[in-house]
Formats: C-alpha cells, structure tokens, sequence
C-alpha cells in the first residue's frame, strides 16, 4: 500500500502544517504579559490553532508538532534555512494529515504553530528535552546557556496557551455532555542513528486504552503494512499531551506514529488520512 523509502533524505511538498493562512497573529495588546511582549513580535503567530471546534465527531485531533515557525526575535535559533526543514525542527506531514483526517471525519483538529526546537508542547515544563540544546546531532546555538527567564517566555508564550486551549476545547464538550477521545498525531524519520525504521505506523499506548488496541489490531490486519506496537517509540513518562489531557481526565486516546517519507507529500497525505479515516469508523 505505502512504498518504502528510496533514502533518508525528505523532500517535503504540497499543503503542510504552517501554512500562513491557519495562522492568526499573536496578540500584543496591552494586556499582554510580558513574556509574550519579550518573545513575539508584529506578526508572529498565535501558537494555537483549533480547527472545526464544533466537528460532531467524538475524537479531538491534536498535533502538538505541526509547526516549525521560529519567533522573529529568536533569530532562527541561528540554524540554517535546511535545519528548519527537518524532523528536529518539526513532525513532518503530521499537521497536515491531522487536517485531512479532521475533513474526513468532521472532527476537531487543535494545532500548535511553532518549532519544537523553540519549546516542545508534548513534554512537560519541567522536563530537560523541553528546549533542546542538541537535536539529533544538531546544536541549537540559539538554546545555548538559556536563562531561566528565556526559558519560562517560552514556556508563557507558547507551552501554556497550546495547553489552555487544549483543556478548553475539552472543557467545552465536557460541558456539552459530548464524548471526546484524544487522538495525538505524530510523524517519525524513517531513520535514525544510521538505522532504517520499517514500521509505517506505529500505536503508542499504557496498555489503559480500549481505542488503542482496537486500532493497532485493525491496522496490523491491514496488508502490506508493518505496524508498530509502542515502536518506534513507546509512551513513557517523557510524553505530556496524552498523560495530562486523556488519562488525567479519564479519556480514551489513540496516539499515532506515522514514518515521515509516507506523508511527506498530499498524495501520500491523503492515502494516509484516508486509511486512518476507514479505520476510526469501523
């Protein structure tokens, strides 16, 4: 069904997650605290990004990394042009199959704009990954020797609106007497640490979730498919979104790996959304 990758290489195209138009700017008035006045400038966008806030299906996409837009004031990170492109700096195609995937079922979609290399929405705010001095390789001279300030904008800026306005979109259901399932959506690179990946997707879960193991045993009776169970990674104590916002609140969840060169275009997108869709409907 899906083609195996030529290389490691990733060339991205079509529609994806940063797209100017789903981006408000952020707001600067004077309200504002002073974290986000210190962090953004005219222009920057909101971190947040709610799609179909009204969609009749019960699942809530979220895609904590489906954005790779840096700051102005931030200068980059001092990367270059081709660092942003890659998986440090964001899940490639996932943004964009959450979209598709939120068409397909009417489904909410919540969004995060900016880089993971500026804070990563899917760790806690204590947690030493959460401004990544190196990522796979790379050093990030912009997250060099950052003070605690610096870190906590970020944090203020960024982390704790994404999240506030994850809880209220499930608040609002919640309210609503609606059920709501968190379906996170994630992309990985099909290589790392010189090795290829075979999986095409992978379901990662706790074991505690019924929506999980019925959609790892639907994709692994899909043929021509390698499915991972908690591979290529497993759900541990370095993840945040499904933790806080699925178990904490005693929700069901689905949190999805998807290989990166299988979503890295709108064909490959849409076939991806299109199987993922059939499948959440069974």
């Amino acid at each position: 069904m899906f083609a195996k990758p030529d290389g490691p290489g990733i060339t991205v195209s079509g529609e994806m997650s940063d797209s100017e138009d789903l981006h408000g700017p952020a707001q600067l008035d004077a309200s504002s605290s002073e974290s986000l006045s210190r962090l953004f400038s005219p222009g920057d966008p909101e971190p947040l990004i709610v799609q179909n806030a009204g969609g009749s299906s019960s699942h809530v996409l979220v895609c904590d990394h489906a954005g790779r837009r840096i700051p102005r004031r931030l200068d980059q990170l001092g990367l270059a042009p081709a660092d942003l492109d890659r998986h440090i700096a964001w899940d490639i195609g996932a943004g964009a199959l959450a979209s598709r995937l939120g068409l397909a079922l009417d489904a909410c979609v919540v969004r995060q704009a900016y880089s993971r290399l500026v804070v990563d929405c899917n760790r806690g705010p204590e947690h030493d990954d959460l401004i990544p001095a190196v990522s796979d390789g790379t050093v990030v001279p912009g997250n060099a020797n950052l003070s605690a300030e610096a870190m906590q904008d970020r944090i203020a800026a960024i982390h704790t609106p994404y999240h506030a306005g994850l809880a209220a979109v499930l608040d609002a259901r919640a309210g609503q007497d609606r059920i709501a399932t968190v379906v996170s959506v994630h992309s990985f690179t099909p290589t790392m640490n010189g090795l290829a990946r075979p999986w095409h997707v992978g379901v990662l879960h706790q074991q505690d979730s019924a929506l999980s193991k019925r959609m790892l045993a639907l994709l692994q009776a899909e043929d021509g498919l390698c499915i991972g169970d908690n591979q290529p990674y497993a759900m541990d104590g370095i993840d945040y979104t499904v933790p806080v916002h699925a178990q904490g609140r005693g929700l069901d969840y689905l949190e999805l790996e998807v290989r990166q060169d299988l979503i890295a275009n709108e064909a490959g997108q849409a076939s991806m959304a299109a199987l993922l869709a059939r499948l959440l409907q069974a």
